[in-house]
């Protein structure tokens, strides 16, 4: 990262300079005077490099969001509680009574990343025309126009995601004073000071203060997706300025828009909306790449102990779309102080019960004796052992705790592996009365922005697409998917499977092997781990893994499918816990089923039993899902 730290430290004035250029000054300061604007734009934008700087400032203005997207897709599903130590706008958001004064529920930091989007793509369109030609060679403009279309439709999809409905900004209005007049505006509004340029973009032909009226129209997410995958497809020619040729840097590829994001956002926007096909080229392009590395797939470049080091640093394996922070360039975030108990943070959130048993009640190395004709019969011959723990507390090659998604803090010391491996076998063997004995005083933190760093550090990475969540996305995609084979209508649960467990018969290419969700982190041992579909389910105690029950979904497809959707989902929550999507993944597969009550009722289950029915009751609305912030 030397070489990345050297290159944005170089950038770090303009990072603080653009939000102040764009939104600290006042329409009148910014635009009104024509030599105020020569001072800003024409010379803003007379050098290359000053453009890269802009670029940079976009970047800086989506770092002010992370914590909000982290808290709002992570406090209001199953995997993320409060403490005491909660601030008065998280309590909020976890009774999910937000107020229009809720810092996490403001839509003010969308909103000035969309009017700096709109500010620099206006430029690059009137500077720069050939970047709207798509008969013309592509050039870094072209790769800078795609970064910021990206930006701009990423914004509106997660402020759609949040809000339910969100205003479209036009583009004219480039400014958050603008953007306030408007939205708060009780009709049409007259945007007074926006600029025509003309074709040629001189400024001499360019009018000033032309005024134009803007109807003030909201979007829903399904329009929000429709009209920014259009945009997306149809107006970029290139993505990502390729940086790493002067720098020598490649992880910068990764922290910016590029166009592996793009697809990624392309596949995600489909999804959510249902449309399958679609969602299914852009994840393929990823996942089935021909680049010489692997590049993203799940072999053993992160397999076993060395899962955790997906948030140590930046690595093209498996990042695809990283917001970079760096401590030293005095870019930081709130996340450990949010997460760790120990001075100066704070503690304010931390890991369910729930969560903490998606990786304590996974088994692997079982044997199970089946009979399939009385499956009443079968039973476990061996157990095997519990624990996800190389995505769960960490488990070094030394057999030591080192932290993954989740450590176990009493005062100032982590658990240790006696301690952890005494308890989870005592449990396992049934004796719960010895195993609380070992873990009272015990709590549980989320550790996954704590890896590598010191109490202070505060500038752990914010991932926003990696390998593990695009081929989880494809597996779900698979397994609801229908072809037409010969007139005969299949579903390919199988390639499901094969994502899900070992990666058999997945790649393309023999010389890229793969592994698996499951199987690169050691879940895999038995012919009897994983995820097995058949017409005959089994039950186990979570706790013992004895057999209790079985599944008879002879015949049965639809509860097949609805079976492994809930196991794909439960991989999503131990891969992905505390990456800021687990309420959205919820919310997509209650749409698709049309099913609000089974959000509700897993949201729900988190809170007390003197609480529960309440926030069950009001999840079963799905209006309740969105924060209404700009309903009337």
């Amino acid at each position: 990262m030397i070489h990345m730290s050297k290159m944005k430290k170089y950038f770090l004035p303009f990072i603080i300079i653009l939000p102040a250029i764009m939104f600290l000054v006042s329409c009148e300061d910014f635009f009104d005077p024509e030599q105020q604007l020569d001072i800003t734009e024409s010379k803003l934008y007379d050098d290359w490099y000053e453009y890269r700087s802009i670029e940079m400032g976009l970047y800086g203005l989506q770092q002010k969001l992370v914590e909000q997207l982290l808290i709002l897709g992570e406090l209001r599903g199953d995997l993320l509680t409060i403490t005491e130590n909660a601030d008065a706008d998280m309590v909020e958001v976890y009774n999910f009574n937000i107020s229009k004064e809720n810092k996490y529920a403001s839509p003010t930091n969308f909103f000035k990343l969309i009017a700096a989007c709109n500010n620099f793509i206006r430029v690059l369109e009137t500077r720069h025309p050939e970047v709207t030609d798509p008969d013309s060679a592509v050039t870094n403009y072209d790769r800078l126009y795609g970064e910021a279309l990206c930006m701009r439709a990423w914004t509106y999809f997660n402020a759609a995601r949040i809000y339910g409905k969100v205003p479209y900004i036009h583009e004219s209005l480039v400014t958050i004073e603008e953007i306030g007049n408007y939205i708060n505006s009780p009709g049409e509004y007259i945007d007074s000071v926006y600029i025509n340029y003309a074709t040629n973009g001189y400024y001499n032909d360019t009018v000033y203060n032309y005024p134009v009226t803007l109807e003030k129209n909201y979007y829903d997410l399904d329009l929000v997706i429709d009209v920014f995958t259009s945009q997306l497809e149809n107006n970029i020619k290139a993505v990502g300025v390729i940086h790493y040729i002067e720098n020598n840097d490649e992880t910068w590829e990764v922290t910016i828009w590029n166009n592996w994001a793009l697809y990624a956002l392309l596949g995600q926007m489909y999804l959510t909306k249902g449309d399958l096909a679609r969602a299914a080229k852009y994840f393929g392009y990823i996942i089935y790449n021909s680049t010489g590395n692997r590049r993203y797939q799940l072999d053993n470049s992160f397999a076993y102990t060395f899962w955790p080091n997906i948030f140590t640093g930046i690595d093209n394996r498996e990042h695809i779309y990283t917001i970079w922070f760096d401590k030293a360039n005095f870019q930081q975030n709130q996340l450990q102080m949010f997460f760790e108990p120990f001075v100066p943070n704070k503690y304010m959130l931390k890991p369910t019960k729930i969560a903490i048993d998606k990786w304590e009640t996974i088994w692997r190395g079982q044997v199970i004796d089946e009979d399939l004709s009385h499956p009443e019969a079968s039973e476990m011959l061996y157990a095997g052992f519990p624990s996800d723990y190389f995505r769960g507390i960490g488990i070094s090659s030394e057999s030591a705790i080192t932290g993954a998604s989740y450590l176990y803090v009493k005062g100032n010391r982590f658990i240790d592996i006696n301690e952890y491996a005494g308890m989870i076998i005592l449990r396992a063997e049934g004796d719960d009365r010895a195993s609380r004995s070992i873990m009272d005083g015990f709590d549980t933190i989320v550790y996954k922005y704590s890896i590598g760093k010191d109490r202070y550090s505060h500038d752990a990475n914010f991932i926003i697409y990696r390998a593990g969540s695009i081929h989880l996305y494809m597996a779900e995609i698979y397994t609801w998917r229908m072809y037409d084979i010969n007139g005969i209508i299949r579903t390919n649960t199988t390639k499901a499977l094969n994502i899900m467990n070992d990666g058999r018969d997945y790649s393309v290419d023999p010389n890229r092997p793969q592994q698996g969700v499951l199987g690169r982190v050691g879940l895999i041992q038995t012919a009897d781990d994983g995820i097995r579909l058949s017409d005959i389910i089994y039950t186990h105690d979570p706790y013992t893994n004895e057999i209790i029950g079985f599944l008879n979904y002879i015949n049965n497809l639809p509860a097949k499918q609805r079976w492994l959707e809930e196991r794909i989902l439960d991989e999503r929550a131990r891969e992905l816990a505390f990456e800021g999507e687990r309420f959205y993944d919820l919310m997509r597969v209650a749409k698709r089923r049309n099913d609000p009550s089974f959000l509700a009722k897993i949201v729900s289950a988190k809170y007390p039993e003197s609480k529960r029915e309440q926030i069950y009751n009001y999840l079963l609305d799905e209006n309740n899902w969105y924060i209404r912030y700009f309903d009337q």
